[in-house]
This record gives C-alpha cells, structure tokens and sequence, in this order.
C-alpha cells in the first residue's frame, strides 16, 4: 500500500491534521444543508457572475464575492455540495468516520447528481470545483457573535490525481469548516427529492431548496410575500421580473412534491406552497427509477 501512494503525482493534499474520507458509491438519500437553501449563497445565472451578493436582513449578513477568471458558483455548482453533505450524512450514519479531506472520483459524483458522464460533463465539473473554490463568503450565520465574520470558499483547495503514469485516479478536496461542522449537526440537513438535480432553471431550483426548507411536509405548508422572497433571492433580475418567473413557476407547477398558489390581498403578491399527497404509483415508479406520469395531460 505504501509503495502504490508513493507513486501518486499530487495524490495528497497536505493536510496531517484530517483523515482522507473515501467516498462511498450507491444511490442513496440527497441531502443538502439547510442554511444553503435559506440565504442568498449562489448565482442563479448560468451566465457569469461577478456582481458580489451582499445580502442584510436583520442580524443576518452574508457577502459573496467572485473573480472575473471564473464568476461566482453557481446554483448548479452547488450540486458538488449536496453530494457531499449527503456523503457525510450517509457515512455517519453507517457508523464510518468522515472527514472533509475528501477523495472521489469525477464520475461518482456525476451520476449522484443526475449527470451524463461524457468528457464536456467532466469539464464542466473541473469548472465548477475551481468557481467553488475561487468563490468567497463573509456570513454572521453560525457565529456566536453575530458582528463577528467568517470568511472562506465553497472548498478550499482541490486536485487531480495520478498515478506515476499520468493516469487519473480520481479528485482530492477539502471543504470548509464553516460547510462541514453545518452538515455534522443532523438538526441542519434535509433530504431533498432527487427529481430536483432535473430543474433546469436557477430559479426554479432556488425555489425549491427555500420550499423545501420552509414548507417541509407539513400539511399546513407556508408562504412568502414575493418582495420577500426577491430579497432573499440575491438575484440581479428587477423585482417585476422576478415576480413574472414565479408566476410561470406556479403556473407549470415546476417543483417536486409541491402544489404552488399565488394570492393577492391588500395590494402585494403572496407566493403559497404545501406539500402534495403522495401518489402510490408515483411512489413505486421513482423507486422504479421510472419517469412519474404527468397528470395535467
């Protein structure tokens, strides 16, 4: 075993202090964290970003700031996130040590979140690693002190590995504290329905993330004046323009597991949301791994 690491060309990353956690492979529960589906973290744009998030709402604050090389992660670059929450979470529970020195491979990761495995969809992964990375926060949430901030990047440093013949072994990354000690706590993780790596929109899927961590399953559900929600968007679209996208999200009913009303009263616009009833036959085909059916047709 010794001699096979020595042979690694950047196969570890210097870290004494942290174990390497290995990945573990199978299809198992996507969790994500619950303060990244409540705050304004990530560019909802596909194009880049370099425009910083400077968000304030009572004692919460949060800056995100990017570099024109590469923009600002993005809400799909957050998918590198919810697949290793849901590898710490997993690994916890199994009773198996982890660690956020974390070693895997490219397509391990890929195929949890939904995507092909053809070289463009490497690329774009090498792509997100480095805009998750490069990318910087400033929050208050977590810190014991509210006035007191703590900065870092969506992962702190990553590298490719190989062997002594330049053939690829996989990826090594390191996430922040900040990140990690969030998804230790069971109390800040939720599973999220795996159809959600299939919106396409960055919208739709920051809508979902803040439905789902606000409306749960309960059968009461929640709501949200809609200049509420834009606040807490941190998107650069104007507040109409926000507004006119919601509508068409409620109208399509784009979100997994979730019935979406829009209600006005006393001049503003309120966005609604309640869990849907569980159908038997959706149930046993996404055990299935089969596309539900669509009832609207």
């Amino acid at each position: 075993m010794a001699d096979h690491s020595s042979r690694l060309v950047g196969a570890r990353i210097a870290r004494p202090q942290l174990e390497l956690f290995r990945s573990m492979p199978g299809d198992f529960a996507a969790r994500d964290a619950q303060d990244l589906m409540s705050w304004p973290f990530f560019s909802l744009a596909k194009r880049k970003r370099v425009a910083p998030i400077d968000f304030r709402m009572g004692e919460t604050w949060i800056s995100v700031e990017a570099v024109p090389d590469h923009g600002m992660a993005t809400i799909w670059d957050a998918d590198v996130l919810i697949w290793a929450a849901s590898q710490i979470v997993e690994a916890r529970d199994a009773g198996r040590p982890c660690s956020r020195l974390m070693m895997t491979t490219p397509h391990e990761i890929l195929t949890f979140i939904g995507r092909s495995t053809g070289r463009d969809h490497y690329d774009r992964l090498k792509a997100a690693l480095d805009r998750l990375q490069s990318t910087t926060v400033a929050t208050s949430i977590r810190q014991q002190h509210q006035r007191r901030r703590h900065r870092f990047s969506w992962i702190n440093e990553w590298r490719e590995l190989a062997d002594g013949q330049g053939r690829p072994l996989g990826i090594e990354l390191v996430l922040p504290d900040w990140f990690y000690a969030g998804v230790a706590d069971r109390a800040l993780v939720l599973t999220i329905d795996r159809a959600y790596f299939q919106l396409t929109g960055g919208l739709e899927r920051w809508l979902y993330r803040i439905v789902r961590k606000h409306g749960g399953k309960q059968s009461g559900g929640w709501s949200f004046d809609v200049a509420h929600l834009y606040r807490k968007s941190g998107a650069l679209s104007p507040l109409k323009q926000f507004a006119f996208d919601i509508r068409g999200i409620v109208h399509r009913q784009a979100l997994p597991g979730y019935v979406l009303t829009i209600e006005h009263a006393f001049g503003r616009e309120r966005l609604n949301f309640v869990a849907a009833p569980v159908d038997p036959l959706d149930r046993a085909m996404r055990r299935l791994k089969l596309k539900p059916v669509d009832k609207r047709r």
